[in-house]
């Protein structure tokens, strides 16, 4: 599950074994029910693999109440735009150090992170932030949905001058992820979700973090944490350091639109991959079991199945409802992560690189 600002376990979820079994994972983040006979469900879609599964429709979810199939023109069941109960926001961590801000690629890291930007504001708030040796990060642009208006901006980063040349890749990370905390406590959506991305050409230089104090910080933060590399002076394993989610290397500056382009899909995907499916209960009373059931089709033809369940009290239920209504997911009393995090997933390769024993991976092999 993408792991985020949201408290541990409300304890309402029997979550099908068969979930797993059958080829979807079903990731339950929330659930409400209200009068007059609303209920929605907040959940994520993915493959065993850990593979963000996105674009679903309405059609292609059944709902069962009691074991019983719910009629989809009874409950006019609908999926609702997330951004009503969800707040999206992704940084981008650009190294300007003198390696990159002095060189020949500077100009197409800049391009790369405008296209990332442009690519991933469609479903997230997006801000970019540059470091070098210094102690803070550089705001390039702050959280915004509008990928053109901040255009303008991030080509800056073709000009940008460091105050100090060296590389504080650790402090910036740790800075990064408080600013992404700050940023997201501001937040008026009941639900929160983050997601760093790093760029880099190199280690660590600056010494003004250690390592440890950096591996620590990651390992404690709710959020996905990719990483980019590019040049030699990169290994697999020490980005693998940073991109605790995934990493794309690029060797050369040629290759650093598509090590940027990589990332930007997965991330866009997988928010489009969360589902807040509402529907109008039959029910008029009692507690009741509503289980959502996915069905998939992948490019190969093969159909996959997933679901998950979970409990509502249908007390005062009557006529009336309108599925569009904006669920009441009230985190602050409690009701929020309906299950168990289940096991992270492997660390995705996006674009170059490769761990051993595990076939890299690339946008466009998805």
């Amino acid at each position: 599950m993408r792991t985020r600002l949201l408290p541990l376990l409300f304890a309402s979820l029997a979550l099908s074994a068969s979930a797993c079994a059958s080829g979807l994972e079903l990731t339950p983040i929330q659930r409400s029910s209200k009068k007059p006979s609303n209920v929605a469900v907040y959940f994520r879609v993915s493959t065993r693999k850990g593979d963000p599964v996105a674009n679903l429709s309405a059609e292609q979810f059944a709902i069962y109440e009691d074991d019983k199939l719910v009629s989809t023109y009874e409950s006019q069941q609908t999926i609702l735009n997330p951004e009503v109960a969800a707040a999206h926001y992704t940084l981008l961590l650009v190294d300007m150090s003198g390696s990159v801000s002095e060189s020949d690629g500077r100009e197409k890291v800049a391009k790369a992170a405008a296209v990332f930007t442009e690519k991933v504001s469609t479903n997230n708030r997006v801000a970019i932030y540059a470091f070098d040796g210094s102690e803070d990060l550089y705001r390039i642009t702050d959280f915004s949905k509008s990928g053109t208006a901040v255009q303008g901006k991030v080509e800056g980063l073709a000009k940008f001058e460091p105050k100090d040349p060296s590389t504080n890749l650790n402090g910036a990370v740790i800075a990064a992820l408080a600013q992404l905390d700050e940023s997201l406590e501001k937040a008026k959506e009941p639900l929160k979700f983050g997601t760093l991305v790093v760029f880099t050409d190199g280690t660590d230089r600056a010494a003004r973090v250690s390592d440890d104090e950096v591996a620590e910080a990651l390992e404690g933060s709710k959020h996905e944490v990719f990483a980019i590399g590019l040049g030699a002076e990169l290994s697999q394993e020490d980005l693998d350091r940073v991109g605790k989610t995934g990493t794309a290397l690029a060797t050369d500056n040629a290759s650093i639109g598509d090590a940027f382009a990589a990332v930007a899909e997965h991330v866009e995907e997988t928010t489009k991959s969360y589902y807040l499916l509402s529907y109008c209960s039959p029910a008029r009373a009692g507690e009741h079991e509503v289980r959502v059931e996915a069905n998939f089709e992948d490019e190969k033809g093969k159909k996959q199945k997933g679901e998950l369940a979970t409990n509502f009290d249908a007390e005062g239920f009557g006529p009336k409802c309108d599925p569009n209504q904006a669920p009441d997911f009230d985190v602050s009393k409690g009701d929020a992560l309906l299950g168990d995090e289940p096991p992270p997933k492997e660390r995705r390769r996006l674009f170059g690189g490769k761990a051993k024993g595990e076939a890299s991976a690339s946008a466009s092999s998805k």
